[in-house]
């Protein structure tokens, strides 16, 4: 906690009137360009390795960086990720948005461990709040790798929302090598 209080102290001393700044500078214009889904993982930290400025994206962190289905929600059951897309998308027209995974994703590596039913079990989605996300909102991702394994990951991934007409294909081969150490 000493170094996060004496960072705050630092900030607060050498970098806030410049902060300030750029906040009074986009106040009343923020132009984002883009949307940045990313882990919350402490390791990551999307506006250094992405050199960008206050005003510059929005940031949505999650554990593991998933972006739930939208089928997944009712009026008072609604999360953060679809509420951003909403914010994102439709209110600011953003049209680029940005799923950024890393090595090593402790979520990730759990999700994969979820293909075992015993894991995945009710009893055990009880114990761990973090098992109960997975396996309510990334089991169709699982779903999904675990066909990409079958074709010895040939295929591409397809995704397409029932708003977008446009079926992108993604080849996440790199991602999946680097999270789960697969060939």
């Amino acid at each position: 906690m000493d170094k996060i209080i004496k960072g705050i102290m630092k900030y607060r001393k050498c970098h806030r009137e410049e902060m300030v700044k750029q906040f009074q500078k986009v106040k009343d214009c923020p132009e984002p360009k883009a949307a940045f889904f990313t882990c919350m993982d402490s390791r990551m930290i999307p506006t250094r390795f992405t050199e960008t400025n206050v005003g510059d994206m929005f940031v949505v962190r999650n554990a593991g960086n998933i972006i739930p289905h939208s089928q997944h929600f009712e009026d008072e059951l609604a999360m953060c990720e679809p509420a951003a897309l909403e914010l994102v998308c439709l209110m600011n027209e953003i049209k680029h948005i940005i799923v950024c995974g890393h090595s090593d994703c402790k979520a990730m590596n759990m999700l994969y461990s979820l293909r075992e039913e015993e894991l995945a079990s009710k009893v055990n989605r009880r114990i761990s709040p973090l098992k109960a996300w997975l396996c309510a909102h990334a089991s169709n991702s699982l779903t999904r790798f675990q066909q990409l394994e079958i074709s010895d990951f040939r295929d591409p991934i397809l995704f397409q929302d029932k708003y977008f007409t446009t079926i992108t294909k993604y080849s996440f081969l790199w991602i999946f090598k680097k999270t789960i150490g697969k060939a």
